[in-house]
């Protein structure tokens, strides 16, 4: 009955709240098909071979297969729970400027439910039987590998910050106002922060204000770009060419800015065709 309710509801609901529900559980699929999430799924796997071969939590008296399929399958099941709870906490864009919320959000959105599947999973490997008295005890280790999985995939998925291109007709970005008066009208190149201070780089020369670059990025959606290290922004449409030398990357900027691009970034900019 509730099934054939729910059906009912769905076929008389507006179109685009099925297309919305639609994208949603794509997004989801691709989440865990795409090649973050593969990367995601090795390190688990990883991570639950070191935890097996260091009895991890207890566990160290069984027989090293039993330990191996026991947390390697845990740990690649958590990191499939854990891609479809970030991306429904992340989508749309929303964790991009709070990560260790978000990255809070995930721990505690995955250690709920996952505490109950470690627990029937553990009992009924270890114990024969499920204890219902026993689930309180699962709740701290499940969070404790959750924070740390979460915490390895973070470092190991990291993301520069990027603003975007805005849409015909939308206003200028925020940041643009606050160009020295020379500078105004001037295509911007980059943006480096100095101490307290922005040095701007633009087709008018340089300048300098007082400002954080976490701000000025916030600030700068609707140009196309990306922090490619922890002190440069950089517009995407000036970018001319790029070099690598010594593990780094440098990318030639108009104007012969050169903007260094650091070792958490490289990879994600690289995929994304920057260089």
């Amino acid at each position: 009955m509730g099934g054939s309710v729910s059906q009912s509801s769905l076929r008389q609901s507006p179109a685009s709240f099925r297309k919305r529900l639609a994208g949603a559980v794509h997004a989801s699929r691709t989440a865990i098909t795409s090649r973050e999430a593969l990367r995601g799924f090795l390190v688990s796997a990883v991570a639950g071979v070191f935890l097996a071969l260091i009895g991890a939590f207890g566990s160290g008296e069984g027989p090293i297969i039993v330990r191996l399929a026991y947390w390697v399958g845990l740990c690649l099941a958590g990191t499939v729970v854990g891609t479809i709870v970030s991306q429904l906490i992340g989508r749309e864009g929303r964790a991009d400027e709070r990560p260790w919320l978000y990255g809070s959000l995930t721990v505690v959105g995955v250690t709920l439910p996952f505490t109950v599947v470690v627990w029937l999973v553990s009992e009924l490997a270890f114990h024969g039987a499920p204890r219902l008295a026993a689930l309180p005890v699962y709740l701290g280790p499940v969070f404790i590998v959750t924070a740390a999985m979460t915490g390895l995939n973070f470092l190991v998925q990291r993301r520069p910050p990027e603003t975007h291109a805005a849409p015909a007709g939308a206003p200028a970005p925020r940041f643009l106002d606050r160009l020295p008066p020379r500078l105004r009208g001037a295509e911007l190149f980059a943006v480096e922060a100095e101490d307290h201070y922005l040095r701007l780089h633009t087709s008018r020369g340089q300048d300098l204000i007082l400002m954080r670059l976490s701000d000025a990025i916030a600030e700068l959606e609707g140009i196309e770009g990306a922090q490619t290290h922890r002190s440069w922004w950089v517009a995407r449409a000036a970018v001319e060419d790029a070099k690598r030398g010594d593990g780094r990357a440098t990318l030639t900027l108009k104007g012969s800015v050169e903007a260094p691009v650091s070792r958490a970034y490289a990879k994600a900019l690289r995929e994304a065709g920057w260089f």
